[in-house]
């Protein structure tokens, strides 16, 4: 798990989540799954409109930025994902969108 800040995209205000993460070479992957939910969490939104941010893992806090992963990087991430956390293909099963993966790296 980690801790992941936001900014509000509409609002400004500053917010916090607890999300699971995939370790992935030097990035750090978190799900929109929101539970198979039929729209995206609003923390995605929050990151897409505001992309630089920061990250806490266990007791270090990381200056990272967002970006969502797409094409042939999704599928490859995606089946890594799933292989350490069958729960998410459980998701996608919930919804007719596609679970958005973002990757978190360091500014």
């Amino acid at each position: 798990m980690l801790l992941i800040h936001h900014r509000g995209a509409r609002t400004g205000v500053e917010r916090v989540n607890p999300v699971a993460y995939l370790p992935d070479g030097e990035r750090m992957v978190i799900v929109a799954s929101a539970a198979g939910a039929d729209k995206n969490p609003d923390w995605y939104h929050n990151l897409k409109a505001n992309p630089d941010t920061s990250a806490e893992v266990g007791t270090e806090t990381l200056d990272v930025r967002a970006e969502e992963i797409l094409g042939d990087d999704y599928a490859s991430t995606w089946e890594r994902l799933v292989a350490v956390m069958p729960g998410f293909a459980e998701y996608q099963t919930k919804t007719s969108r596609r679970i958005p993966l973002i990757a978190l790296t360091r500014r």
